[in-house]
């Protein structure tokens, strides 16, 4: 569940954490959370890129962390679960321009660049060099998590690359999530990055996340860009909300529902029930 903002930015390592309780928002009470507002039911943290990596390079967040766009939030509104999972989690951040649009309308300033999965997962590994965080991969298919494996070691020799796993198709289940969860204690992992595809790999996180205190972070397409097997949008396209564009139009059998059907839906959702910002302690 989710720490308050001051135990993000405290010292505990997350070699340690994972040998402690499933986190509370229970606990630490008296102290303030991030600041956030509510989009289409779910709680996002207003939160800039850096305060995420300084976050995971510090060792002092866990559980799980979402980075939410137009299409999750669009899911999120008529998904009660798919709610309720994000806003168990322990950070929730804008990973969508629209998104980040909406917190500065709603005085959120410091929110001017989205919490993009790829550039999160590159700058973590980076900055974790030489460091004793450990990280694991956790999806992707197997093509994709070998060519993943091969990019992060010649790119960040020196980041602690323990574990890669893709997980069969379809739901897990909880004893396939225990079997998972003991392999990333095995390997001293501190983040379990997760590309499991929108929405599977939030619920996954989620539940993960309330069996075991290390760090999770659904990042969706970033295994595909780091690795190479899909084009990432050109950044300028990626800095005016236009992202969705590119790649609809790479891959638009696929993706014209979650595109076309899931971003009306976002306007929709948002004209109906006007994005505010979050109470003290509402989550």
């Amino acid at each position: 569940m989710r720490p308050p903002l001051d135990c993000l930015r405290r010292g505990s390592s997350l070699g340690s954490l994972a040998q402690s309780d499933p986190p509370s928002r229970s606990q630490g009470s008296g102290r303030s959370n991030p600041p956030a507002f509510v989009c289409c039911n779910v709680r996002i943290d207003a939160l800039t890129i850096n305060d995420v990596l300084d976050a995971l390079v510090n060792g002092t967040t866990k559980g799980a962390v979402h980075l939410c766009n137009a299409y999750t939030l669009s899911l999120a509104a008529r998904d009660d679960a798919l709610a309720s999972a994000l806003n168990d989690g322990s950070l929730n951040v804008a990973d969508g321009k629209p998104v980040v649009w909406i917190g500065r309308h709603l005085g959120y300033t410091q929110m001017v660049r989205r919490v993009y999965g790829p550039e999160l997962m590159e700058r973590t590994f980076d900055q974790s060099q030489g460091t004793s965080i450990r990280h694991y991969l956790y999806g992707g298919s197997p093509e994709v998590a070998i060519a993943l494996r091969n990019v992060i070691r010649q790119r960040w020799p020196n980041a602690l690359l323990v574990g890669s796993e893709s997980p069969r198709f379809g739901t897990l289940s909880d004893e396939d999530l225990e079997l998972a969860i003991e392999r990333f204690n095995e390997s001293g992992a501190s983040i379990v990055w997760v590309g499991l595809g929108t929405p599977k790999q939030d619920f996954v996180s989620a539940r993960l996340a309330a069996r075991s205190n290390l760090t999770y972070i659904a990042v969706g397409a970033a295994f595909d860009f780091i690795a190479g097997t899909k084009r990432q949008a050109p950044a300028i396209m990626r800095e005016h909300g236009l992202e969705w564009l590119f790649r609809f139009l790479s891959e638009p059998r696929r993706l014209w529902k979650r595109y076309l059907v899931g971003n009306s839906m976002f306007i929709y959702y948002n004209l109906r029930h006007r994005p505010r910002r979050a109470l003290d302690h509402e989550f």
